[in-house]
């Protein structure tokens, strides 16, 4: 079977999976052609926009990861003159949040390197919604993140060195 066909498989699953939460274990109707749609853009976004690269533990190292497993936030910081910032586990905080909470933070959050908060504001509020639903499809999943570190104060985790350094 091919990497897209157990793909587009999953996200059918998680449609279903996800809609029968919604309608307290009433048999949910079948998920239209632009939930779909909808869901597996939200899928190609996260994967194309490198979402994984920080989001998902061990993605980096790997070749190949279920959706099952993305986006569950990770205990490795990016360390900078910020202090240590870690990666949200976003599937546990879709849970607890809306849609709007989401368009809304896209709008107004700055945030540190790694994030690109700003290549997100550049999508279209379909491609937004897209990410949402399908990050939010997947269902709760992994532990929270660790806190951030303060600046000046040293992490009990592993981390990226970010800070800029001097030339030669």
């Amino acid at each position: 079977m091919t990497q897209r066909r157990v793909g587009g498989l999953f996200t059918v699953l998680a449609i279903a999976v996800a809609l029968s939460l919604g309608a307290g274990g009433r048999t949910p109707a079948a998920p239209s052609p632009r939930d779909r749609a909808l869901l597996e853009r939200g899928r190609m976004l996260v994967a194309y926009g490198s979402c994984n690269d920080c989001h998902t533990p061990g993605w980096r190292e790997s070749d190949a990861f279920p959706a099952a497993r993305w986006m569950t936030g990770t205990a490795i910081g990016f360390r900078g003159p910020w202090g240590t910032i870690y990666p949200t586990n976003v599937r546990l905080r879709f849970q607890q949040s809306t849609e709007s909470d989401w368009l809304h933070e896209i709008a107004t959050r700055a945030g540190h390197p790694p994030m690109k908060w700003t290549d997100l504001r550049a999508l279209g509020l379909d491609d937004r919604r897209a990410i949402y639903r399908f990050i939010r499809s997947l269902g709760p999943a992994g532990a929270p993140a660790p806190r951030d570190v303060p600046p000046g104060r040293e992490p009990a985790t592993p981390y990226y060195d970010v800070n800029p350094q001097p030339a030669g």
